[in-house]
């Protein structure tokens, strides 16, 4: 088989040029509010990988300065395809956005704790008996749309609740104090910060105790119980990956506290994530780059993991209303012959 080397080097081309886009989205992280504001819109949509998420953030705020879409953050992002297939058109003119789709392998093997393990070809399906298992194994340059660069009606949007003040979402404490208890730790509640060290709340791994003041509000006290979740989940000494930085490891659990509170519509205003520079720049062998990519995914992780597990109310994701889907474009056997439509710029069919 012979292979086009035009496409290949396009598609590298394109795919130099998304990574680029996204090395200058991350230097740009360079304030509190930056970094919050990534973290909620992240919280929304959390199977997504930070680096897509990010992307998809950074290119929607040019269209809205743009004055091509009517709000500065995205609604509901998806491929062209999917928006077409639930009933929505992209509007001419309209720009995608880039991000980085996973390449993926499926390999199969009869026995899965010995292999060995072969890779399926892409039309082969798996022999009676085999264990299939899917493998990242590359990256490539794809584009989404967000719904509201479609004929979308954003009047339909329904209305957001009330951010929280003060109060905690219900079920939210003993959710996360499930998760605690099951990783082997014990919750206990202090009566200040003087107990703890002037801090909010405080991880003991030789202890096996998370701590948390008692005398801060409900929201504050679960937003504590979701960063000492995240030190839990991540930081441990047994835990090979925990052993960063201590601003590292700080601005991920604050980062995973932040996503765990956005979808659960906390108002996170009230505390700040440090500056990403300061901490990125510390870490001695890595640029600030590599160091905010590699953290802010493991924090994205992290969160999935805790929102997965949780029976509370999410209210993060909007959910789309309801639509007919498109029409059926007639058979061109029958159909009077037209000329063809405009194709918007980066939308796949």
């Amino acid at each position: 088989m012979e292979f086009d080397r035009s496409s290949l080097s396009e598609r590298d081309a394109k795919l130099d040029a998304v990574h680029e886009r996204l090395a200058r989205a991350v230097e740009d992280l360079t304030s509190a509010e930056d970094w919050r504001r990534m973290a909620v819109f992240a919280a929304r949509w959390p199977a997504r990988s930070w680096a897509n998420n990010l992307l998809i953030l950074v290119q929607h705020r040019a269209a809205f300065e743009a004055g091509l879409v009517p709000f500065p953050d995205p609604v509901y992002p998806a491929g062209y395809g999917q928006l077409k297939a639930m009933g929505y058109q992209v509007r001419r003119g309209q720009h995608g956005y880039a991000i980085l789709a996973p390449v993926t392998q499926r390999l199969v093997a009869r026995n899965p704790d010995t292999g060995p393990w072969r890779a399926l070809e892409r039309s082969e399906k798996p022999a009676p008996g085999e264990t299939v298992r899917t493998r990242l194994v590359g990256v490539r340059p794809a584009t989404v749309f967000d719904v509201t660069q479609t004929d979308f009606d954003v009047d339909s949007l329904p209305k957001p609740p009330p951010l929280l003040v003060g109060a905690a979402p219900p079920g939210l404490w003993d959710g996360l104090a499930v998760q605690v208890a099951e990783r082997g730790f014990r919750l206990a509640l202090v009566a200040d910060a003087d107990a703890l060290g002037g801090a909010n709340g405080l991880t003991s791994y030789r202890d096996l105790v998370v701590s948390v003041r008692g005398d801060m509000d409900g929201a504050a006290r679960v937003k504590t119980l979701a960063h000492e979740l995240a030190h839990v989940m991540l930081h441990g000494p047994d835990n090979p990956d925990g052993l960063a930085h201590r601003s590292v490891a700080e601005v991920e659990a604050e980062t995973v506290a932040l996503m765990v509170g956005a979808a659960h519509q906390m108002d996170t205003s009230t505390y700040t994530v440090p500056y990403v520079s300061t901490w990125a720049s510390r870490v001695e062998g890595k640029t600030p780059v590599e160091v905010v990519l590699e953290t802010a995914e493991r924090s994205r992780r992290a969160a999935a993991t805790v929102l997965d597990r949780l029976d509370t109310v999410q209210v993060g994701r909007i959910e789309l209303p309801a639509r007919r889907p498109a029409p059926r474009p007639p058979d061109p056997a029958q159909a009077p012959a037209v000329a063809p439509a405009p194709v918007v710029d980066g939308a796949q069919p």
